[in-house]
């Protein structure tokens, strides 16, 4: 048994991406080593990336890292509420893991009564099976336009009476305005509810920011529970924004298109890891360089990512890239996108239509509203190692069907997967994640033509990560525990 002194704790931050993911990831695996049994619990999440769950259900893929951190299963309750952005004004609004419908900025807002039941719903659930759950916000609680109906930050933690830790990020500069600021945007009563600061990503002479520690503390009257290192080189599954790639590290060259609505961007962290590999996202408006590999990547959008792709000149690349010998990939969308037609009667991400695929396959894709969630397991079927185990997730609303499917290009769970083309230069696939285990990477790259030897084993990579950034916690981890 922990002696842990809060049941439920609320992490939240000054901005996007000041680190809550990866404190919630680190309290998480602090607990778990102390024998604690502890939940990761995100109200409301906004983002492309995700993960299918062990219920088979869709959650936040930065949950799924936390769950992973906590040594426990992940779960739909974990993130009752995700929200996928399919245009500028619209997302996709999935409740306890299933799509509940399509809503702009406004409809949604006001449907975040109901959302909030579901919010609660899951936080008593999980609250009868663990001794602690860990809360990630989200964005930041100084959003005042947004405070009215608020779940994702003080709303959830006003209704659960949880305390909160806010956590800055240095690197960005101005970290004493952001929580000051942040503190004089809120409630009397949500000021209380602070119990300390963490400020993340520091770098330097510890002692330089001792007076503005000190500075701080006196002003707020509120402990700094930590301050945590910049930490290089971690294997993390990021909640949304794109990764910087690994540019000029290796010499086998591959190359993605960041599509405007760009899905599941995780299914690239073994490459970006890879010593041999020179990732290279290229986004709008930018030449697109020489590679070995082009990949395709998901798509929240699909027909309309397809007119972007067209619009940027990649049709012509691509037919020349083949013409030279070199190999593409297509994953989720991007494998609709190398069909012959993709069709979406029901105007599920955007107007009613069918849009002209790139011809690649002679396959045809219809979306349905009903998704398929699915975790899934098998071998490759492509090269001289066809015993080569792949390991993924399906997340899609699109049917397929044609020709191309009777050249699978895994089989998973005893049935024919994806395609390949006649010629073997072109594979597609449903599967997310299929770079993850080492052997289906290393089969992948080297039918794509990467000769090497090396393996990038991606659930090392990312143990080890989560083990780095928890040790660098332990002292606010236990400043934290002081403060009871």
């Amino acid at each position: 048994m922990s002696s842990f002194p809060y049941q439920t704790l609320m992490v939240q931050g000054t901005t996007s991406d000041a680190g809550k993911s990866t404190v919630v990831a680190a309290l998480c695996r602090l607990l778990k080593r102390r024998g604690c049994k502890v939940a990761p619990f995100k109200p409301q999440n906004m983002a492309l990336n995700s993960a299918v769950t062990a219920d088979g259900g869709e959650i936040g893929r930065a949950q799924a890292l936390q769950a992973i951190a906590a040594g426990v299963e992940a779960h739909t309750d974990m993130n009752p509420v995700l929200l996928k952005p399919s245009s500028d004004v619209g997302a996709q609004v999935i409740i306890h893991g299933r799509v509940r419908a399509e809503m702009n900025a406004r409809d949604y807002h006001q449907y975040k009564t109901v959302a909030m039941e579901a919010v609660l719903e899951s936080h008593r659930r999980l609250s009868a099976q663990y001794e602690a759950i860990i809360v990630e916000g989200a964005g930041s609680p100084a959003e005042i336009n947004l405070r009215d109906r608020d779940i994702a930050n003080m709303g959830f933690a006003e209704a659960v009476d949880c305390p909160v830790i806010l956590v800055a990020d240095i690197d960005r500069g101005g970290v004493f305005a952001h929580l000051v600021g942040t503190l004089s945007c809120l409630s009397e009563s949500e000021r209380r509810r602070i119990v300390g600061f963490v400020i993340n990503r520091f770098r330097g002479d510890i002692s330089l920011l001792e007076p503005g520690l000190e500075w701080l503390e006196e002003k707020t009257g509120k402990p700094v529970l930590g301050v945590l290192p910049y930490l290089h080189g971690l294997y993390l599954d990021a909640e949304d924004a794109v990764q910087p790639a690994q540019t000029g590290r290796g010499h086998f060259r591959v190359v993605v298109p960041s599509l405007p609505r760009m899905s599941n961007h995780t299914d690239f962290d073994a490459l970006r890891a890879h010593p041999d590999v020179d990732l290279r996202f290229v986004r709008e408006g930018e030449a697109i360089p020489p590679a070995d590999l082009i990949v395709l990547p998901g798509s929240k959008n699909t027909r309309g990512d397809l007119a972007w792709l067209r619009q940027q000149g990649w049709p012509e690349q691509l037919a020349r890239h083949l013409r030279y010998g070199g190999k593409v990939i297509g994953i989720c969308g991007g494998f609709q996108m190398l069909g012959t037609s993709v069709s979406d009667p029901h105007g599920l991400e955007g107007k009613p239509g069918t849009s002209e695929g790139l011809g690649l396959f002679e396959m045809d894709t219809v979306l349905a509203p009903e998704k398929r969630l699915a975790q899934v397991s098998g071998y490759c079927a492509f090269g001289a190692r066809q015993d080569a185990r792949v390991q993924g997730y399906e997340i899609h609303m699109g049917v397929s069907s044609g020709a191309a499917l009777a050249s699978p290009a895994f089989l998973v769970d005893g049935r024919k997967e994806g395609a390949m083309s006649q010629d073997g230069q072109v594979l597609g696939t449903y599967l997310h994640g299929l770079f993850d285990h080492p052997d289906a990477c290393h089969a992948l790259l080297q039918w794509a033509g990467l000769r090497s030897e090396t393996r990038v084993d991606a659930h090392a990579l990312r143990e080890a990560s989560i083990d780095r950034i928890a040790d660098a916690a332990e002292d606010m981890f236990r400043n934290l525990i002081a403060l009871r």
